[in-house]
């Protein structure tokens, strides 16, 4: 038997929980993502001030911030009460390939600290490599029409051609991401 409470839920337990999730949407005529959902949060902020992108009836998108808030709040509670905090089970090699990149602790954390530390963040290499990841994932999931979940959870399982193709953008990204430009960034 499973220990749920300290253990990574297996496919069998989390596949038919997100399938009842999206046949739940599905049912009330919504749709799963989460992107659309910054949308939401500056319109809340004002921004429907600046630019009519975000007029938004914020009456009809309660729904979705309570999902922002329960993806807070969930995360919280598993990285905080529900998280094992032994060591990661890595493969020796990626172990090794990461470590060549300067990596110190790989397989002790589950945050790299080179760099989601503060100290990293707080450095002009550190902010560069923020400041533009956000801006690359902002644009991209406006341009895509959605972000990650959006289109590879919801898009394909309602059998949408362009939520295949935008899957397949993310999936050679990050390949380009992982064995091309993290080595060039972290090298450097």
């Amino acid at each position: 038997m499973i220990d749920f409470l300290s253990q990574p839920w297996p496919w069998y337990a989390g596949g038919p929980l997100i399938a009842l999730v999206l046949f739940t949407l599905f049912y009330f005529g919504k749709s799963f993502g989460v992107s659309s959902n910054l949308d939401h949060l500056c319109s809340i902020a004002g921004a429907d001030k600046f630019s009519t992108y975000f007029k938004i009836d914020l009456k009809t998108k309660t729904w979705s911030l309570l999902f922002v808030a329960g993806i807070i709040i969930g995360g919280s509670i598993a990285h905080f009460y529900l998280s094992n905090q032994n060591a990661i089970n890595l493969n020796p090699n990626t172990v090794e390939e990461l470590a060549n990149l300067g990596f110190a602790n790989s397989g002790v954390e589950y945050l790299p600290s080179e760099i989601f530390s503060i100290d990293k963040l707080l450095t002009l290499k550190g902010f560069s490599i923020l400041l533009g990841a956000g801006f690359l994932i902002g644009f991209g999931t406006r341009y895509a029409g959605g972000c990650t979940s959006g289109h590879a959870i919801t898009g394909l399982s309602s059998l949408q051609f362009p939520s295949l193709i935008a899957t397949i953008g993310f999936f050679i990204g990050g390949l380009v991401m992982t064995w091309f430009l993290i080595p060039i960034l972290f090298n450097a």
